[in-house]
């Protein structure tokens, strides 16, 4: 009885997972979920000993910028490229999904503003780049608190209307995606 319970029940999964392979797979047909990928390459002694232990979780091999390099580059607008979101846009269909995995070692935020600028870290932000309004307050503003992504997690963005929309990291202002919903 218990075999025939499990042959009904698969049976039309894997007819439906079939079809889609088939017929859902159209090259001209955008993906209903996009994968957006934030990355660093925080050095765990150098993090951790000004941040406090396991602040930087690091998963990314041979990742190596020590906290002062990331401050001394964000002061000379020179920020590390090693943060980064992966890709940097993408064009979506409505009702798509954005998919954020943080696959660094340290947090960051997936936050949409109206305008790229300043993250709520002065020390981080570019020579004379003032904090958008979206991050002011940093985690103490529930709005930011929300889009926290932390190390192995993943952040969903649904429901964006037609048009185009910006990201930014809150904490790493130069951390930026842009999306445009068709």
């Amino acid at each position: 009885m218990r075999m025939n319970f499990v042959w009904r029940i698969a049976t039309p999964l894997f007819a439906s997972l079939a079809l889609g392979f088939t017929t859902g797979a159209n090259a001209q047909e955008k993906p209903r979920i996009v994968q957006v990928v934030a990355l660093d390459e925080c050095d765990p002694a150098t993090f951790d000993s000004a941040l406090g232990p396991d602040f930087c979780k690091n998963v990314t091999l041979g990742a190596s910028t020590v906290l002062s390099d990331l401050f001394a580059g964000a002061a000379k607008g020179e920020p590390d490229p090693g943060w980064d979101f992966e890709p940097d846009s993408a064009e979506i269909r409505d009702g798509a999904v954005l998919s954020v995995v943080d696959e660094g070692g340290e947090p960051h935020t997936f936050t949409e503003v109206a305008k790229f600028g300043g993250g709520f870290i002065d020390g981080l932000n570019a020579p004379g780049q003032e904090t958008v309004p979206e991050c002011v307050g940093g985690f103490k503003n529930i709005a930011v608190a929300r889009t926290r992504i932390l190390q192995g997690s993943t952040f969903q963005v649904t429901n964006l209307s037609k048009g185009e929309h910006l990201f930014q990291c809150c904490i790493h202002p130069w951390m930026k995606f842009k999306v445009t919903v068709k």
